[in-house]
């Protein structure tokens, strides 16, 4: 009888350690599916960007895309083997996009998104693709506003998700003004916080340079850049938090389209004629922990 006990012991606990090793199986092979391999697997990405900022990221009325982060995700894209005809382009917003990364929605977010140390704690960051500073920009008959910190006193856009209003108001370190006075009008996004700025519901939009740029040159004799920057603004490729590999891929493909002179190509296509005084070297990567 205590044989046979100890038989049926033997031979559950053997059970148990195959299920265990094929649960550890199962297991590797989720943790081996990252973007990169799932990219070079079926030539397919999901690629976050915003849909309403000119020259960054723009849909057009044919339903084509078109801007300089359009573009950035194509290379990147391409140096994973995934073809133009592979990508799904998918609208994300400043107050959506770690959720889309960490519900799935979407392989990757180019979509003018600043790396901060509270952003990593939820997101993986590759890059940064280019180094932005933040700026100013007004209606183009106001000669009230000749730097940040004339910005007392008026009405400021706040735009959902951003956190480049905070810069304004809060004060240092981190290249912050402390700006007090200031008074902050409410927008669901940056293109807004134009149509109020041109309305006059608000008399300054501030944030990163290449998206006021973009603006200024979509809607000329409507809004001008004040061209004084403070911050910088390291714009990452989000990457769902753990995708190393990923991150490590598309490190790799940043610095290719900046020695192969990819980025200089593109900054020059979407931003010649802004004014703006475009960085066309390498950024330094952040890493990948």
């Amino acid at each position: 009888m205590r044989v046979r006990r100890f038989g049926a012991v033997i031979g559950a606990a053997a059970a148990l350690s195959l299920a265990l090793a094929a649960c550890g199986s199962d297991t590797e092979k989720t943790e081996a599916k990252s973007v990169v391999a799932k990219a070079k697997e079926t030539k397919k990405l999901v690629v976050g960007i915003k849909y309403d900022q000119p020259a960054l990221g723009l849909k057009k009325p044919d339903g084509t895309f078109e801007g300089f982060d359009v573009d950035v995700a194509k290379y990147i894209a391409q140096q994973m083997g995934v073809p133009e005809s592979g990508i799904e382009f998918k609208e994300t917003t400043s107050a959506n996009r770690e959720s889309f990364l960490g519900g799935g929605q979407v392989d990757l977010v180019v979509a003018t998104y600043s790396i901060t140390d509270a952003r990593k704690q939820q997101v993986t960051f590759g890059g940064p693709y280019y180094v932005a500073h933040q700026d100013t920009m007004v209606r183009v008959d106001d000669d009230s506003i000749k730097k940040a910190q004339d910005l007392k006193g008026k009405k400021l856009c706040k735009a959902a998700g951003s956190n480049s209003f905070r810069r304004v108001t809060e004060g240092p370190p981190d290249g912050k003004l402390g700006i007090s006075g200031v008074t902050l009008v409410d927008a669901s996004s940056y293109s807004e916080c134009a149509a109020k700025l041109k309305a006059g519901a608000l008399d300054a939009v501030s944030t990163d340079d290449l998206i006021l740029a973009g603006f200024a040159n979509q809607q000329k004799g409507s809004f001008k850049v004040i061209n004084d920057p403070f911050t910088d603004e390291k714009y990452g490729v989000g990457i769902k938090k753990g995708d190393t590999e990923t991150c490590e891929a598309v490190n790799q493909a940043i610095q290719k389209m900046y020695s192969d002179g990819t980025a200089k190509t593109l900054l020059e296509k979407h931003f010649s004629g802004t004014g703006l005084k475009l960085v066309t070297t390498a950024p330094q990567m952040e890493g990948c922990a």
